[in-house]
C-alpha cells in the first residue's frame, strides 16, 4: 500500500456445519479485531454462505469456543460487515 490507505482487514469463512470449529475461527478473529479498534470484514463462502439461514447459527458452536450466536452478537455490536 502507498500513503496512508487504511483498507480494512477481510477473514474469510468457507466452512459452515460441515465444520463448526473452522466455521467459528473468523467470527472470532473479528470481534478481537473489533475490540481492538481494527477496521476489518467476514466474507461468507462456499458452504459458510449457509451460516446466514434462518436458525443455523444456533447450532454451530466450535470446539473450544464460544458459539457461533454469541460471536455474532459481538460482531452486531461492532458493526463488524459480513458479506455474501
Amino acid at each position: 500500500m502507498q500513503g496512508n490507505d487504511q483498507r480494512p482487514l477481510m477473514y474469510v469463512a468457507n466452512h459452515g456445519t460441515d465444520d463448526p470449529t473452522l466455521a467459528t475461527l473468523p467470527f472470532l478473529v473479528a470481534t478481537g479485531a473489533g475490540s481492538a479498534e481494527i477496521d476489518c470484514c467476514i466474507a461468507l463462502l462456499g458452504e459458510a454462505a449457509s451460516l446466514v439461514k434462518p436458525g443455523l447459527i444456533d447450532a454451530v458452536h466450535g470446539v473450544g469456543f464460544p458459539p457461533l450466536r454469541e460471536l455474532v452478537e459481538k460482531v452486531r455490536d461492532f458493526e463488524i460487515p459480513v458479506y455474501v
